[in-house]
Protein backbone atom coordinates (compact mmCIF):
# COMPACT_ATOMS: atom_id res chain seq x y z
CA UNK A 1 0.00 0.00 0.00
CA UNK A 2 0.97 3.52 -0.85
CA UNK A 3 2.13 5.32 2.31
CA UNK A 4 -0.02 9.06 2.30
CA UNK A 5 1.48 11.61 0.84
CA UNK A 6 3.05 13.99 3.36
CA UNK A 7 1.52 17.39 3.78
CA UNK A 8 3.23 20.35 5.01
CA UNK A 9 3.28 20.40 8.80
CA UNK A 10 2.37 23.55 11.10
CA UNK A 11 4.65 26.13 11.81
CA UNK A 12 3.66 26.34 15.54
CA UNK A 13 1.06 24.62 17.73
CA UNK A 14 -2.60 25.48 16.99
CA UNK A 15 -4.17 24.66 20.38
CA UNK A 16 -7.44 23.88 20.64
CA UNK A 17 -8.47 25.49 23.98
CA UNK A 18 -11.51 23.48 24.87
CA UNK A 19 -9.49 20.21 24.89
CA UNK A 20 -6.49 21.68 27.14
CA UNK A 21 -8.64 23.33 29.53
CA UNK A 22 -10.30 19.22 29.84
CA UNK A 23 -7.31 17.45 30.20
CA UNK A 24 -4.85 19.94 32.25
CA UNK A 25 -5.90 18.74 36.05
CA UNK A 26 -2.00 17.62 36.66
CA UNK A 27 -1.03 20.89 35.15
CA UNK A 28 -3.10 22.57 37.32
CA UNK A 29 -2.17 20.79 40.10
CA UNK A 30 0.94 21.57 40.12
CA UNK A 31 0.36 25.15 39.78
CA UNK A 32 -1.23 25.15 42.94
CA UNK A 33 1.76 23.67 44.67
CA UNK A 34 3.78 26.81 42.84
CA UNK A 35 1.50 29.39 44.75
CA UNK A 36 1.17 27.45 48.17
CA UNK A 37 5.19 28.29 48.08
CA UNK A 38 4.74 32.05 47.74
CA UNK A 39 3.05 33.33 50.62
CA UNK A 40 1.33 36.01 49.03
CA UNK A 41 0.28 39.28 51.24
CA UNK A 42 -3.06 40.08 48.51
CA UNK A 43 -1.14 42.97 46.84
CA UNK A 44 1.31 42.09 44.42
CA UNK A 45 1.10 42.58 40.95
CA UNK A 46 1.87 39.21 39.05
CA UNK A 47 3.01 38.41 35.68
CA UNK A 48 1.66 34.68 34.29
CA UNK A 49 3.99 33.86 30.98
CA UNK A 50 2.56 30.97 29.34
CA UNK A 51 -1.11 31.64 30.55
CA UNK A 52 -2.99 28.70 28.42
CA UNK A 53 -6.34 28.32 29.06
CA UNK A 54 -6.00 31.20 32.02
CA UNK A 55 -7.46 28.92 34.57
CA UNK A 56 -4.52 28.83 37.06
CA UNK A 57 -4.21 32.57 36.18
CA UNK A 58 -7.65 32.98 37.48
CA UNK A 59 -6.41 30.87 40.67
CA UNK A 60 -3.31 33.94 41.50
CA UNK A 61 -5.74 36.45 40.78
CA UNK A 62 -8.32 35.17 43.35
CA UNK A 63 -4.82 34.64 46.11
CA UNK A 64 -4.05 38.75 45.28
CA UNK A 65 -7.87 41.09 45.35
CA UNK A 66 -5.87 44.18 45.92
CA UNK A 67 -2.93 43.62 43.30
CA UNK A 68 -3.24 42.60 39.86
CA UNK A 69 -2.42 39.51 37.54
CA UNK A 70 -1.06 39.57 34.02
CA UNK A 71 -1.90 36.47 31.50
CA UNK A 72 0.34 36.80 28.49
CA UNK A 73 0.84 33.55 26.09
CA UNK A 74 1.69 33.30 22.71
CA UNK A 75 -1.71 31.44 21.78
CA UNK A 76 -4.29 33.66 20.52
CA UNK A 77 -6.59 31.34 20.59
CA UNK A 78 -5.64 30.45 24.33
CA UNK A 79 -5.94 34.24 25.10
CA UNK A 80 -9.42 34.48 23.57
CA UNK A 81 -10.69 31.57 25.42
CA UNK A 82 -8.97 32.91 28.51
CA UNK A 83 -10.91 36.45 28.22
CA UNK A 84 -13.86 34.57 27.73
CA UNK A 85 -13.87 32.12 30.31
CA UNK A 86 -12.38 34.90 33.01
CA UNK A 87 -13.48 38.02 32.19
CA UNK A 88 -12.55 41.09 33.67
CA UNK A 89 -16.02 42.11 34.45
CA UNK A 90 -15.97 39.22 37.19
CA UNK A 91 -14.07 41.72 39.66
CA UNK A 92 -10.98 39.42 39.39
CA UNK A 93 -8.11 41.68 39.42
CA UNK A 94 -6.52 40.10 35.93
CA UNK A 95 -6.29 40.78 32.27
CA UNK A 96 -4.93 38.73 29.25
CA UNK A 97 -2.63 39.57 26.25
CA UNK A 98 -0.82 37.45 23.33
CA UNK A 99 2.95 38.29 24.12
CA UNK A 100 5.95 35.97 23.47
CA UNK A 101 8.09 34.98 26.13
CA UNK A 102 11.02 35.79 24.63
CA UNK A 103 9.96 39.25 24.13
CA UNK A 104 8.43 40.26 27.41
CA UNK A 105 7.96 44.35 27.42
CA UNK A 106 5.78 46.27 30.46
CA UNK A 107 6.24 49.63 31.52
CA UNK A 108 5.75 49.03 35.48
CA UNK A 109 7.50 46.60 36.80
CA UNK A 110 6.01 43.45 38.61
CA UNK A 111 6.41 41.70 41.89
CA UNK A 112 6.38 38.09 40.63
CA UNK A 113 6.43 36.52 37.89
CA UNK A 114 5.56 32.78 37.64
CA UNK A 115 5.42 30.47 34.79
CA UNK A 116 4.12 27.05 35.15
CA UNK A 117 4.45 23.96 32.31
CA UNK A 118 5.09 26.46 29.76
CA UNK A 119 8.79 27.40 29.41
CA UNK A 120 9.37 24.03 27.58
CA UNK A 121 7.51 25.14 24.48
CA UNK A 122 10.22 28.21 23.89
CA UNK A 123 13.60 28.00 21.92
CA UNK A 124 15.88 30.37 23.72
CA UNK A 125 15.46 30.90 27.44
CA UNK A 126 18.29 33.52 27.62
CA UNK A 127 15.62 35.73 26.26
CA UNK A 128 13.22 34.92 28.57
CA UNK A 129 15.46 35.82 31.36
CA UNK A 130 16.34 39.02 29.85
CA UNK A 131 13.11 39.79 29.45
CA UNK A 132 11.89 38.62 32.64
CA UNK A 133 14.90 40.61 34.74
CA UNK A 134 12.99 43.84 33.15
CA UNK A 135 9.54 42.82 33.57
CA UNK A 136 10.71 42.47 37.48
CA UNK A 137 10.63 45.40 40.29
CA UNK A 138 14.52 44.99 42.04
CA UNK A 139 13.72 42.26 44.99
CA UNK A 140 10.98 40.64 42.45
CA UNK A 141 10.42 36.83 42.57
CA UNK A 142 11.31 34.34 39.57
CA UNK A 143 9.21 31.55 40.17
CA UNK A 144 9.09 28.48 36.99
CA UNK A 145 8.41 25.12 36.68
CA UNK A 146 8.74 23.50 32.94
CA UNK A 147 9.68 20.45 31.48
CA UNK A 148 13.59 19.46 32.83
CA UNK A 149 15.77 17.26 31.22
CA UNK A 150 14.72 13.60 31.10
CA UNK A 151 11.06 14.69 30.97
CA UNK A 152 8.75 12.29 29.54
CA UNK A 153 11.33 10.16 28.17
CA UNK A 154 9.43 7.38 28.31
CA UNK A 155 6.90 8.60 26.42
CA UNK A 156 9.28 9.83 23.17
CA UNK A 157 10.08 5.97 23.26
CA UNK A 158 6.97 5.19 22.52
CA UNK A 159 7.14 7.96 19.65
CA UNK A 160 9.97 6.68 17.93
CA UNK A 161 9.57 4.02 16.63
CA UNK A 162 6.16 4.65 15.31
CA UNK A 163 7.66 7.75 13.06
CA UNK A 164 10.14 5.27 11.53
CA UNK A 165 7.19 3.42 9.88
CA UNK A 166 6.60 3.81 6.45
CA UNK A 167 2.73 4.82 7.47
CA UNK A 168 4.43 7.65 9.05
CA UNK A 169 8.31 9.22 8.66
CA UNK A 170 7.07 11.19 5.20
CA UNK A 171 5.44 13.71 7.71
CA UNK A 172 8.68 13.82 10.25
CA UNK A 173 11.07 14.95 8.42
CA UNK A 174 13.20 17.70 8.56
CA UNK A 175 11.21 17.88 12.25
CA UNK A 176 12.64 20.92 14.31
CA UNK A 177 13.17 19.99 17.90
CA UNK A 178 9.87 20.40 19.48
CA UNK A 179 10.56 20.69 22.97
CA UNK A 180 13.35 22.23 25.00
CA UNK A 181 14.54 20.72 28.49
CA UNK A 182 16.88 22.05 30.34
CA UNK A 183 19.55 20.87 32.76
CA UNK A 184 19.84 22.75 35.93
CA UNK A 185 23.33 23.95 35.33
CA UNK A 186 22.23 26.04 31.84
CA UNK A 187 19.89 28.38 34.27
CA UNK A 188 22.70 28.02 37.66
CA UNK A 189 24.84 29.78 34.78
CA UNK A 190 22.37 31.96 33.40
CA UNK A 191 20.23 33.55 35.99
CA UNK A 192 23.64 35.68 37.60
CA UNK A 193 24.32 37.02 34.37
CA UNK A 194 20.64 38.25 34.04
CA UNK A 195 20.63 39.81 37.67
CA UNK A 196 19.05 36.87 39.41
CA UNK A 197 19.77 35.44 43.06
CA UNK A 198 19.20 31.82 43.12
CA UNK A 199 17.45 30.30 45.48
CA UNK A 200 16.49 26.93 44.06
CA UNK A 201 17.11 25.58 41.00
CA UNK A 202 16.51 21.61 40.28
CA UNK A 203 14.68 18.32 38.69
CA UNK A 204 12.13 17.18 40.55
CA UNK A 205 10.51 13.93 39.40
CA UNK A 206 6.41 14.23 39.12
CA UNK A 207 4.49 11.41 37.97
CA UNK A 208 1.14 11.79 36.03
CA UNK A 209 -1.80 9.45 35.81
CA UNK A 210 -4.36 8.74 33.37
CA UNK A 211 -7.47 7.05 33.29
CA UNK A 212 -6.51 4.01 30.93
CA UNK A 213 -5.63 4.00 27.49
CA UNK A 214 -8.30 6.78 26.36
CA UNK A 215 -7.15 9.64 29.28
CA UNK A 216 -3.17 8.97 27.91
CA UNK A 217 -4.64 9.15 24.06
CA UNK A 218 -6.74 12.50 25.11
CA UNK A 219 -3.58 13.66 27.02
CA UNK A 220 -1.41 13.58 23.89
CA UNK A 221 -4.23 14.81 21.48
CA UNK A 222 -4.37 17.89 23.57
CA UNK A 223 -0.53 18.63 24.53
CA UNK A 224 1.59 16.49 21.97
CA UNK A 225 1.01 18.80 19.09
CA UNK A 226 4.13 18.90 17.06
CA UNK A 227 4.26 15.41 17.31
CA UNK A 228 0.21 14.82 16.56
CA UNK A 229 -0.51 17.97 13.90
CA UNK A 230 2.14 17.00 11.64
CA UNK A 231 -0.06 14.04 10.50
CA UNK A 232 -3.50 14.83 8.50
CA UNK A 233 -6.59 14.93 10.83
CA UNK A 234 -8.07 12.44 8.75
CA UNK A 235 -4.99 10.09 10.21
CA UNK A 236 -4.91 11.68 13.43
CA UNK A 237 -6.61 9.82 15.81
CA UNK A 238 -4.82 6.35 13.84
CA UNK A 239 -1.39 8.00 14.76
CA UNK A 240 -2.57 8.70 18.32
CA UNK A 241 -3.82 5.29 18.75
CA UNK A 242 -0.83 3.88 17.52
CA UNK A 243 1.63 5.81 20.18
CA UNK A 244 -0.77 4.84 22.80
CA UNK A 245 -0.46 1.23 22.53
CA UNK A 246 2.65 1.11 22.37
CA UNK A 247 2.98 2.99 25.31
CA UNK A 248 0.52 0.64 27.18
CA UNK A 249 2.42 -2.43 26.21
CA UNK A 250 5.08 -1.36 28.12
CA UNK A 251 3.59 0.32 30.87
CA UNK A 252 0.53 -1.82 31.97
CA UNK A 253 -2.63 0.46 33.77
CA UNK A 254 -2.46 -0.32 37.34
CA UNK A 255 -4.96 -1.99 39.58
CA UNK A 256 -7.44 1.08 39.15
CA UNK A 257 -7.25 0.98 35.40
CA UNK A 258 -4.89 3.99 35.12
CA UNK A 259 -1.94 4.47 33.06
CA UNK A 260 1.17 6.27 34.86
CA UNK A 261 3.94 8.37 32.97
CA UNK A 262 7.13 9.67 34.88
CA UNK A 263 7.62 13.34 34.16
CA UNK A 264 10.39 15.71 35.31
CA UNK A 265 10.49 19.04 36.22
CA UNK A 266 12.50 21.99 36.15
CA UNK A 267 11.95 24.14 39.02
CA UNK A 268 13.69 27.57 38.89
CA UNK A 269 13.30 30.12 42.06
CA UNK A 270 15.13 33.25 41.79
CA UNK A 271 15.22 36.88 42.88
CA UNK A 272 15.87 40.25 41.18
CA UNK A 273 19.05 41.74 42.96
Amino acid sequence: MTPPRPSPAPRHARWNPAEYAAHSSVQQAWARELIARLDLRGDERILDVGCGDGKVTAELARAVPRGSVTGVDSSAAMIAFARKTFPESSGCPLRFQVADARELRFHEPFDLLFSNAALHWVDDHEKFLRGAAAALKAGGRLLVSCGGQGNAHEVFLAFRPELRLARWRGFFRKMPLPYFFYPPGDYEKWLPRFGFRILRVQLAPKDATYDGPAGFAAWLRATWLPFTQRVPEYLREEFISAVTQRYVVRHLPDAAGRIRVRLVRLEIDAVKV
